[in-house]
C-alpha cells in the first residue's frame, strides 16, 4: 500500500494540524510584536502581552497618558480583512475582560479606558484604529 501523497492517517492528519497551528501562534506573534513596535512609537506603554481573564483573553493592554487602551490585534493578507475578522460577541467578550482587569486597578470602573483595534496585513504593515470598537 502506498502512502506518498496520499497518506491521510490519523497521525499526519494530526501532525499537520500541530504544524498549522504553531504556524498560526507564531505568525500572531509576530503581529503583536509589530503592534507593540507601533504603539512604542507613540509613547505608549505595554502592561501586559496576552492578558487572560475569567471572560477570554486580551492581546494587549497598554497605557496611553491616563488611557488604560485594550487591543485586539488582527492579522490577514490585508488590512481590511483583518478588520472585518473582529466580530461583535469577540468585542463583548473583550469589554467584558476589560472591565475585570479594570478592576484589579487603582482607578477601577473610574478608569479612562480606549479599546484599539490593531490590524496587521501580509507584509507586516499595521494600522492601529483607536475607539474602534464604538464600530459596532
Amino acid at each position: 500500500m502506498d502512502q506518498g501523497k496520499g497518506d491521510h492517517t490519523a497521525a499526519s492528519v494530526a501532525t499537520r494540524r500541530q504544524e498549522k497551528g504553531q504556524r498560526a501562534y507564531l505568525s500572531g506573534q509576530a503581529a503583536e510584536a509589530g503592534v507593540i513596535r507601533a504603539y512604542a512609537a507613540r509613547g505608549v506603554a505595554v502592561l501586559h502581552s496576552r492578558w487572560r481573564g475569567q471572560g477570554g483573553e486580551i492581546d494587549l493592554i497598554l497605557r496611553d497618558a491616563d488611557d488604560y487602551v485594550f487591543c485586539e490585534v488582527k492579522k490577514a493578507a490585508t488590512v481590511d480583512l483583518a478588520m472585518a475578522r473582529l466580530r461583535p460577541a469577540q468585542a463583548r467578550r473583550i469589554v467584558e475582560a476589560a472591565a475585570q482587569y479594570l478592576g484589579q486597578t487603582p482607578e477601577g470602573q473610574l478608569a479612562s479606558v480606549r479599546f484599539d483595534l490593531a490590524a496587521v496585513d501580509g507584509s507586516g504593515a499595521v494600522e492601529i484604529v483607536e475607539n474602534a470598537f464604538g464600530h459596532f
